[in-house]
C-alpha cells in the first residue's frame, strides 16, 4: 500500500492577498441566498474543525472572550459554555439574527452587528477566536485588526486562528498565509499549532508581565 507522500511546503507568501478587502455586501448576499450559506451546521468538516478548537483552548475557562464574524452561532455555542461572558459579532444582520435566536437562552452571550476592522469593541478579553474570515481582508485591514485585538487582549490572554489552509502552493490566499501575517504583527508567543490537512489551528498567547 503506498502512502500519499510529503505535502509541498508552504510559506507566508506563496499566494497573494486581496487587494481590497471583501465588502459586508458579499456576506449579506450569501445569506439572501441562504440561512446557512457555508452549512456550518450541517457538515462533518465544521463539527469536527470546531471540536478541535475548543479542545485547543489552553484554559477550561475563560472570563471575556470575542469571536469575531460568528456567522449563525454554531462554534458560538461552544464557546459560551468556556466564557462567563462572550462577545460574538458579524457584518451581516441575517446572520446576528441567526445567532441571536441560536444562543437565546444564554444570557452571558451578547450578539451584535460590526464591520471590522473599524467596529473593535471598547473592551478586553483573554480569550480571541478567529475563525475563518482573516482570508478576506487586505494587508493593510489585517493589520489594523490584528494590532487592535493585541491591544484588547489582557496578559495571559489568548488568541486562537482557525482558517482552512491549502494543501499546496499557489492555490490563493487561504489560512496558513493569513495565520503567519497575524503572528508577524500581533507579536505574540506561539503556544499551539494544528496543521491539518484541510485547515490549521494556532493559538497564541500574550505574555504576563
Amino acid at each position: 500500500m503506498s502512502g500519499a507522500g510529503p505535502r509541498p511546503r508552504r510559506h507566508g507568501d506563496d499566494a497573494a492577498p486581496h487587494e481590497h478587502s471583501i465588502p459586508p455586501s458579499y456576506f449579506d448576499g450569501r445569506y439572501t441566498e441562504s440561512p446557512d450559506p457555508w452549512n456550518l451546521s450541517v457538515r462533518w468538516y465544521e463539527r469536527r474543525k470546531y471540536d478541535l478548537t475548543l479542545a485547543s483552548l489552553p484554559r477550561r475557562r475563560y472570563a471575556s472572550g470575542y469571536e469575531p464574524a460568528c456567522s449563525i452561532g454554531v462554534l458560538t455555542r461552544g464557546l459560551a459554555g468556556r466564557c462567563d461572558r462572550l462577545l460574538a459579532v458579524d457584518s451581516a444582520p441575517a446572520a446576528v439574527e441567526a445567532a441571536t435566536a441560536a444562543l437565546a437562552d444564554s444570557p452571558h452571550v451578547s450578539v451584535r452587528r460590526s464591520v471590522l476592522p473599524r467596529d473593535l469593541p471598547d473592551a478586553s478579553f483573554d480569550l480571541v477566536v478567529l475563525s475563518e474570515f482573516l482570508y478576506y481582508f487586505t494587508p493593510d485591514d489585517l493589520e489594523l485588526l490584528a494590532k487592535g485585538l493585541r491591544d484588547r487582549l489582557r496578559p495571559g490572554g489568548h488568541v486562537v486562528c482557525v482558517h482552512r489552509r491549502s494543501t499546496a502552493p499557489g492555490q490563493g490566499w487561504d489560512g496558513y498565509n493569513a495565520h503567519r501575517a497575524v503572528e508577524g504583527r500581533m507579536g505574540l508567543d506561539t503556544v499551539m499549532s494544528l496543521d491539518d490537512p484541510g485547515f490549521e489551528i494556532v493559538v497564541l498567547e500574550r505574555r504576563k508581565g
